[in-house]
């Protein structure tokens, strides 16, 4: 039995804890506010993930640190650089094998699928901030001061995710009514499931083979307006219109809420394919994404009690 400490109690966090928990592993899960779930063998605690001489304290002993903790999306550039430094330093200090969870920003505008082995090439200043956290972290792993792996997920789902899709869709569609959401609402896109989000990274903490590189998560890929049809069928509704936000009805929204408007550089995202080749994931660790009838029953749930 194994000390992990996962930072971060919200929906990806909680799930990996809880997973790690259920498989005989002692969890030390950290929040600001000593949050997550109620088992015997997590120990929840307070603690900021900027602070790296308690975070330390929190992790000597440790055989893995898992980081699910980000700023406020509208915060990224002032906020990531720092946080990311402290859970390496955290980790560096006490001999912790580091996992963090990332996404496909840093890839930039890709033509094709995106795999694991694809250089960092961001065009948005967020995917230069998840570039430059994995080229830090990647250096210190390649200078022998510790050892780092990233899990890379795509759009979240799930009934707790906080994603852009949960906050603009899941709403309106359970309430009948018409979907607004930038970009071409009929390219091929990514979807990751939080709970396979978690099995990933609970799956990479203890597997030798992850250290050194990064992993996908299994994940499904459908059009938006796919995702939409099948969560009005979720909820026993009408299928709802998809009507898509031009770039200048997405800055004017963005006016008065700073998290639309970070939209606005990752539109490229929104009116491409983007496809997340999960490949290796599987081949390696035998991983697969959930049925997505139980991801659509389960993120339809969002919002409510």
């Amino acid at each position: 039995m194994s000390l992990h400490v996962v930072a971060g109690a919200g929906s990806t966090g909680s799930r990996t804890a809880l997973l790690l928990a259920e498989s005989g592993e002692r969890v030390r899960l950290v929040s600001r506010r000593g949050l997550g779930p109620d088992h015997p063998a997590i120990e929840r605690v307070v603690g900021d993930t900027t602070d790296a001489d308690r975070l330390t304290e929190l992790t000597e002993g440790a055989a893995t640190l898992i980081n699910t903790t980000w700023p406020p999306y509208d915060r990224w550039p002032a906020e990531f650089p720092p946080l990311a430094a402290s859970v390496l330093a955290a980790a560096e200090r006490t001999g912790a094998n580091y996992v963090s969870l990332g996404n496909t920003y840093g890839y930039g505008l890709v033509d094709g699928p995106m795999t694991e082995d694809l250089p960092m090439r961001p065009i948005a200043v967020k995917g230069a901030v998840r570039a430059r956290i994995w080229l830090d972290a990647l250096a210190a792993h390649e200078a022998g001061r510790v050892r780092v792996t990233e899990v890379r997920a795509a759009s979240f789902l799930g009934r707790d995710a906080g994603s852009v899709f949960n906050f603009l869709v899941t709403p309106r569609v359970r309430a009948g009514e018409d979907v607004t959401f930038p970009g071409d609402p009929d390219v091929p896109k990514s979807w990751s499931y939080v709970d396979d989000v978690a099995r990933t990274l609970a799956t990479v903490a203890r597997d030798e083979r992850s250290w050194g590189r990064a992993w996908h998560v299994p994940s499904a890929i459908l059009s938006l307006r796919e995702v939409v049809a099948g969560l009005a069928k979720a909820v026993d509704v009408a299928e709802p219109r998809v009507i898509p936000m031009t770039r200048t009805e997405l800055a004017w929204a963005g006016a008065g809420d700073p998290v639309t408007a970070e939209l606005i550089e990752m539109l490229y995202s929104l009116d491409h394919p983007d496809i997340l080749d999960s490949a290796l994931t599987r081949r390696t660790f035998g991983l697969t994404p959930t049925p997505f009838e139980t991801v659509l029953a389960d993120t339809a749930r969002y919002g409510t009690a």
